[in-house]
This record gives structure tokens, C-alpha cells and sequence, in this order.
């Protein structure tokens, strides 16, 4: 019963419509970006820029701006910063990364807090909401979702090489450097998008955990993106739903979810490994 009045809040009232929408390009973004950030191992530089993109927000607030617009190119310039450091000075690059992270977030509040009349309730950015995605953000992340696109399939081989052999892609004379920082501005771009799924807290835990669940029933890159895009999908409306009929939290069930399948996943593959294993000892 309570399953069939979330189906006709959804067909009558726009806010789930788009709440639903905002999933759907959130998995698509994620399922692309997550799966590079898995591979390359750089969740923690993933984790700066998503909390630099505070100070971002906290601006365009202040200026009376969209702050999605905000986000955006706090998010790109810290990917880039955090580029830069990463090959320029590799010794100093968690020391830079925690600094950007607080300083961004620091930014954020103080803005936030100076800005004239109604103050917005920091939760909503730290923790999301995705049932107050307008049909203004949807336009936006429709927009960053094509450009996401674009990018991997334009350099969707580039990106493989310096994932998985950095020296072998310099051999071959790829830019390794401007490829990089061109990915972590990918990887900005999504974070964007999943911070109003699940705000800035969580978004690494979505980013991470539905590739890092594909990774585990394939390692081709492509099947992996397919996979995770799947995963997050499932996550995301799953936990929308269960939000709507347990009246919590959209992004903390969503990672919740998450959190779970991974467990189940990674039991499942080693139960399935100590299976082989066993056949592989009976055999004479």
C-alpha cells in the first residue's frame, strides 16, 4: 500500500519527478567518473575538491548566484590546483589537500554567514536534498552530464592509459600531465552533481562504492562504467523510495544502501573465490 502512494506522489508531484531525474543523471555521472576514480586511486584529491566546493557555494550565495553555478568553478579550479600539485610537488600533496579542504569549507561558512536576510540551512549542502532539485538544477546537471560525456568518449582511451600505465602512456607520447588535470576536472564536474544527491559529506561514499562494487565483477573499464552507473542507479532510487515511506533522509539512505551492497559484494566474491578454490583442490 505504502509503495503504491510513493508511485502516485511521484506521477502527481514534480518535486519527486525531478527528485527521480537528479538520480538518474547523478548515476550517469557517477558511474563514468567513479569508475576512473576507483581505478586511479585518487579518492582522497576527489574528497578535497568536494569539500573546496563549499566556498564556491557560500560566494554565489552570498552574490545572490544559482550556487550550483558557484560550485562549478570552485570545483574547477581546485582540480586543477590540486593537479598542479600532484605533479609538480607530490611530497607536499596531502598537507595541500587537507589545507584546500578546510580553507574551502571555511570559505563557505563565512560567506554563508554574512549573506543579508534568510540564511540557507548549511545541512543542505553538507548532507543534500534531493527533493528540492529545481527544474532550473536539473538543466544544469543535464548540462555537466553531456559535457561528462563528451569528455569520455573524446579521450576514453587516454584516460585508460594513465589509469592503469602512466610510463607506457608517456611512451607513446600522450600528455600525461594535461590529461590528468583534465580528469580531475571530470571528476570536479561530478561532484557537482552528486553534492545535491548527497551533499558534501557523503558524495566520496557515492562516488566510490558503486565502481568499487563493479570492479569487482569486471575490470574492463567499460564494463565497469556500465556497472557502476547500474549500481548507483539502484542505490539512489532504492534509497529514495525507502526515504519517502520511512520519512528519513534521501542521502543518508542512499549511502547506507551503498554501504551495504558493497559488504554483500565483497562477501559474495569471496565466497565465490573459496568456492574455486576448493574445486580447484578436489580436481586430481
Amino acid at each position: 500500500m505504502m509503495m503504491t502512494d510513493f508511485l502516485v506522489t511521484i506521477c502527481q508531484h514534480a518535486f519527486m519527478q525531478n527528485a527521480f531525474y537528479a538520480g538518474l543523471l547523478a548515476s550517469v555521472a557517477c558511474g563514468m567518473a567513479g569508475t576512473y576514480v576507483v581505478v586511479k586511486r585518487i579518492s582522497y584529491i576527489s574528497g578535497g575538491i568536494a569539500h573546496a566546493v563549499l566556498g564556491g557555494m557560500g560566494i554565489a550565495y552570498y552574490l545572490g548566484l544559482n550556487p550550483l553555478l558557484g560550485a562549478v568553478v570552485f570545483a574547477l579550479c581546485s582540480a586543477v590546483l590540486l593537479g598542479l600539485v600532484s605533479i609538480k610537488a607530490k611530497q607536499h600533496e596531502d598537507t595541500i589537500i587537507g589545507a584546500l579542504w578546510a580553507v574551502g569549507m571555511a570559505i563557505g561558512v563565512i560567506f554563508i554567514s554574512i549573506t543579508p536576510g534568510y540564511k540557507v540551512d548549511l545541512t543542505s549542502f553538507l548532507f543534500g536534498n534531493i527533493l528540492l532539485v529545481s527544474t532550473k538544477d536539473l538543466a544544469i546537471l543535464c548540462g555537466l552530464d553531456l559535457l561528462i560525456l563528451l569528455l569520455v568518449l573524446v579521450f576514453y582511451r587516454q584516460f585508460q592509459a594513465i589509469c592503469f600505465d602512466e610510463d607506457y602512456a608517456r611512451l607513446r607520447g600522450i600528455p600525461v600531465e594535461v590529461l590528468y588535470i583534465l580528469l580531475l576536472c571530470l571528476i570536479a564536474l561530478t561532484v557537482v552533481i552528486l553534492i545535491q544527491i548527497v551533499g558534501l559529506i557523503l558524495v566520496i561514499a557515492l562516488l566510490t562504492l558503486p565502481a568499487s562494487i563493479a570492479g569487482l565483477g569486471s575490470k574492463k573499464l567499460g564494463s565497469m562504467m556500465a556497472l557502476a552507473f547500474l549500481c548507483s542507479l539502484f542505490f539512489t532510487v532504492s534509497g529514495l523510495i525507502l526515504a519517502y515511506l520511512k520519512n528519513l533522509p534521501a542521502g543518508a539512505m542512499i549511502i547506507i544502501l551503498a554501504g551495504i551492497g558493497y559488504l554483500l559484494a565483497l562477501g559474495l566474491k569471496r565466497a565465490v573465490t573459496l568456492m574455486v578454490k576448493k574445486k580447484a583442490l578436489k580436481l586430481p
